[in-house]
């Protein structure tokens, strides 16, 4: 028989609200020993079976559910959640002019702390749950199987990633699994844009995917418009406002190496990179300077890192967004648009609006919000995980005095 992990009354009531994740408590630490990337059998105080889930003992999320019905983790289990996934996307995301996009997105697609992305011809594996290691090759044989990428990528997701992010550019956190290798960098397409990635180096790709239909939408707006990109990273919503038209855009960023990445991701659009603004410097501070030159944007877009450090300042979604705004907001002209985004999952869209207000309040401008958008449909989401729902995109204009 099976050996039962007893969950408490709390445990057992979100379980039945359908959360997927059992947290640390007192009654996990009263589990049998058991090796990370077991199945177990949940079940509450009386014995009765709850779900089936994925141990990894060391994390504050000691399980994640897999089943509300008892199974086993095994090629068929796989293959048929995998198939789903892929279906998902053929059937509800726009993919006409993409080939970078999530093929499963954890939760959403009932494989928690598990996401595959695909990039052209390549997939990119990362495991958010050490629980999924010892299943590793089961999840590439799976994805081989169903579609026969030129090679399948890892990306590894180590500890304390917002310590590491400054400092993480040239090191190596990607590995080939299985396949051939891919070009560093690899070019993709989005929205029909060419944007160059690399699966190897830094703790990211250099293409933030989930912004995909946000980048679309700004391609719908830019035509003829002054366009300030601040906390440009690649400059990928930079190329969308230059491809679509816009007669000026200026990429802001505090790394150099990111905004000469940038610059590449233009000439691959055979748009010419110096035709446009690169400035490298603190947002907050290159902001003060083209206020007192007495610059102007139609259009300004912040989509800061949840957490950043240069010399002079650190950024914190909570509390810096409201000083970010107001610091931006004069240089908006009237009727303008303020796009503010943020990643920051521990910070739910009614207080992000509040960061929002604080800085319209604080810069004594009234904004607007014309509209509120997440992500794209590759980044499902269950209705009983609100955790999942981590995007926030906001659109607002500012009033015309």
């Amino acid at each position: 028989m099976q050996e039962q992990y007893k969950v408490g009354p709390e445990t057992a009531r979100m379980l039945a609200l359908g959360h997927p994740w059992i947290i640390a408590d007192s009654y996990t630490r009263r589990w049998p020993d058991g090796k990370t990337g077991e199945l177990i059998e949940l079940v509450d105080d009386n014995g009765h079976f709850l779900a089936m889930a994925l141990l990894d003992p060391i994390d504050r999320i000691v399980a994640r559910v897999l089943s509300r019905k008892r199974m086993r983790l095994d090629r068929e289990w796989l293959g048929k959640r995998l198939r789903a996934a892929i279906q998902l996307r053929t059937d509800h995301a726009d993919l006409s002019d993409s080939n970078a996009y999530r093929l499963v997105n954890g939760e959403g697609d009932g494989l928690p702390g598990l996401t595959v992305d695909r990039y052209g011809d390549y997939l990119m594996v990362q495991l958010y749950c050490s629980g999924w290691r010892p299943h590793l090759k089961l999840i590439t044989l799976g994805l081989q199987e169903l579609l026969s990428p030129k090679g399948i990528y890892e990306k590894d997701r180590p500890q304390k990633t917002r310590e590491l992010e400054a400092s993480s550019d040239n090191k190596i956190y990607g590995r080939l699994l299985c396949g051939t290798a891919a070009s560093q960098p690899l070019q993709v397409q989005e929205n029909g844009l060419n944007f160059l990635v690399n699966l190897e180096l830094g703790l990211n790709t250099g293409l933030f995917i989930d912004q995909r239909q946000n980048r679309r939408d700004l391609m719908g707006r830019a035509r003829g418009k002054r366009v300030l990109n601040l906390f440009a990273y690649t400059a990928a919503f930079s190329v969308a406002a230059a491809a679509s038209g816009a007669s000026l855009v200026t990429s802001v960023d505090a790394s150099a190496s990111y905004l000469e990445w940038g610059k590449a991701n233009f000439g691959a659009n055979r748009l010419n990179p110096r035709r446009y603004e690169f400035v490298v410097g603190d947002c907050f501070d290159v902001l003060q300077d083209m206020q007192r030159q007495g610059k102007s944007y139609d259009i300004i877009i912040m989509d800061p890192p949840s957490f950043s450090t240069t010399a002079k300042s650190r950024f914190t979604t909570r509390g810096g967004t409201s000083d970010l705004v107001a610091a931006a907001l004069p240089l908006l002209a009237d009727g303008g648009l303020l796009i503010t985004s943020s990643n920051h999952q521990k910070v739910d869209v009614a207080d992000y609006l509040k960061e929002l207000r604080r800085g319209s309040l604080q810069a004594k401008c009234e904004l607007r919000i014309t509209g509120l958008f997440g992500q794209p449909p590759d980044f499902p989401y269950p209705v009983t995980f609100a955790e999942g729902r981590y995007l926030k995109y906001v659109i607002s204009v500012k009033n015309q005095e």
